[in-house]
């Protein structure tokens, strides 16, 4: 990490957490953030949904909620990122203080509330930045949210992908939010078959064939995470993503662990990491697996894809390591895979697999 960066961070971890990731994406919009472009090699180049990517390590979303800063995030040395949660209307989502550091335990919560500015100001960023193709070679993908005070919450993913669509590489649908009250609600089998269904029709209106993703809890016990498996499997999805925030808050010191919301970092990592490894023992090859969930180091990344996953995200990290910490992890991963004789990323996924079972 540079000393600019560390003196940048050090400022940042005085003032108000939101407020820092405010300001934090207006000196990457004004270029005052390391930009070092995708890092990549042959053994970090990887495809998934067919989709190709430069690395398999992606920014988790949240960060860029209302897509105002695609282009530098592309050239930061992830090899995908992913913006949103974009919901049908704006919404200023819970209310404040909703973001809070937990410095000892290297952690965040946040109950911040699929907050956005609405598909249609993130849809038309996302078109002006496909049109001028200033994302290089790196995917885009939007996370797809619901409106709180909506009707029906499962038409409102179909909605967002209808508007947003034709502007990215990939969609994720987030039903394992905690902060939308009864969110989670959606994950039930029937409930989210019927929910994806109505995507998977949405996704035929579009002018490509975009990848759905789909985002799950780390709360889940062993025959809910079955029983997503076979909802993965039937409806047509082209992947998972394992994890979203906990509401667990076992082992924690922090001053501000008993706040309500959703908890990431690297209290995180085991938890999501098993849920990760029963998932992809179960569907193996019938659908790719992307691992989220206390990733903070290139080790961690490795594991995770050891564990199963194909691609692996991070954000909360960031806040103790910064921006930086993308190209970081990336070519710690180039090395990790070299020492242990991996031609290409594909090669370790799910190699140990068992040892998270």
């Amino acid at each position: 990490m540079s000393l600019p960066e560390q003196l940048g961070l050090k400022v940042l971890r005085k003032i108000d957490p939101e407020k820092a990731h405010h300001f934090a994406l207006t000196a990457l919009r004004a270029g005052l953030a390391p930009l070092p472009g995708p890092v990549t090699s042959s053994r970090l180049k990887t495809s998934f949904a067919g989709i190709e990517m430069p690395n398999p390590i992606g920014l988790a979303a949240g960060f860029d909620k209302n897509a105002e800063a695609v282009a530098q995030l592309s050239r930061s040395g992830f090899g995908f990122i992913e913006v949103g949660a974009a919901t049908p209307r704006p919404q200023s989502g819970n209310a404040k203080p909703r973001l809070f550091r937990l410095t000892e335990d290297r952690a965040v919560i946040n109950r911040f509330g699929f907050n956005n500015e609405g598909m249609e100001a993130i849809a038309s960023r996302l078109a002006r930045c496909r049109l001028s193709n200033n994302h290089s070679d790196v995917p885009v993908g939007l996370n797809l949210g619901a409106n709180k005070d909506s009707a029906d919450r499962a038409a409102d993913f179909a909605q967002v992908l209808a508007h947003c669509g034709n502007f990215v590489d990939f969609a994720t649908v987030n039903v394992s939010s905690p902060n939308t009250e009864k969110l989670r609600d959606l994950q039930g089998p029937e409930a989210l078959q019927a929910l994806l269904a109505g995507v998977m029709d949405a996704r035929k209106g579009l002018d490509h064939e975009v990848p759905v993703f789909l985002k799950i809890a780390p709360d889940l016990d062993t025959s809910e995470i079955a029983e997503i498996a076979e909802v993965a499997k039937t409806s047509g999805i082209d992947g998972v993503i394992a994890t979203n925030t906990t509401l667990s808050r076992e082992g924690l010191k922090s001053a501000h662990k008993s706040e309500m919301g959703g908890l990431s970092g690297a209290p995180l990592f085991e938890k999501s990491t098993k849920v990760l490894a029963q998932l992809s023992n179960i569907l193996r090859d019938d659908v790719p697996l992307i691992g989220v969930g206390g990733v903070s180091s290139a080790l961690d990344a490795y594991t995770k894809i050891c564990a199963g996953a194909s691609l692996v995200q991070l954000y909360s990290a960031m806040v103790y390591s910064g921006l930086s910490l993308a190209p970081k992890v990336a070519r710690g991963l180039d090395d990790l895979l070299k020492a242990d004789g991996f031609g290409n990323v594909s090669d370790a996924v799910g190699t140990k697999r068992g040892d998270w079972l």
